[in-house]
């Protein structure tokens, strides 16, 4: 029986998106879509959301080794807006149903236990912009394989240094 693949949760506001950037600069290589807000809210009033999108960013993904996940409050939105910007297929996405912004007393993020139980055992990476040392805590105490959770920066978005990050946990996986 061959190694299990690898699952890589990607958020999409932060890594994808780098929505924190300087509003009237959109960075190099990015495209700008708008979007009904709804789409990606699923519960505020119409209007148009700014997302900007690498469309290198799927093909690095791609070839990264990894099944892909969508791990963000679009869910299957992502497929219909934020996938074919970046040449990706329809990709599975964790169901996070009303559990959306549910804060925790422990501090621990609101898709961190639903990201979790996806996984079932799995290794997985996920990349995000709102990982913290709670949600570190909880992922080594409640998954058993390897799991890389990798902060990206909400100005910036993926960089190679990012994709760099993600292919070496993956070949760590194999050796």
């Amino acid at each position: 029986m061959g190694a299990v693949e690898p699952v890589l949760f990607v958020d999409v506001d932060g890594p994808l998106n780098p929505y924190a950037a300087k509003p009237q600069r959109r960075p190099d290589g990015y495209v700008t879509i708008r979007v009904p807000w709804e789409a990606g809210a699923g519960v505020y009033a119409s209007r148009m959301l700014r997302v900007w999108l690498n469309p290198a960013h799927g093909a690095g993904l791609l070839a990264l080794g990894y099944e892909l996940c969508w791990a963000t409050t679009w869910m299957d939105q992502a497929n219909r807006w934020i996938g074919p910007v970046l040449g990706l297929p329809e990709l599975p996405f964790v169901d996070f149903g009303n559990d959306l912004f549910a804060e925790r007393p422990d501090g621990v993020h609101w898709k961190t236990e639903r990201v979790v139980a996806y996984a079932a055992g799995r290794p997985f990476a996920w990349i995000d912009d709102e990982l913290g040392p709670p949600d570190h805590a909880f992922v080594a105490a409640a998954h058993p394989a390897p799991a890389l959770l990798h902060h990206v920066n909400p100005r910036l978005g993926l960089l190679d240094a990012d994709f760099r990050a993600l292919a070496d946990f993956a070949a760590s996986l194999t050796s």
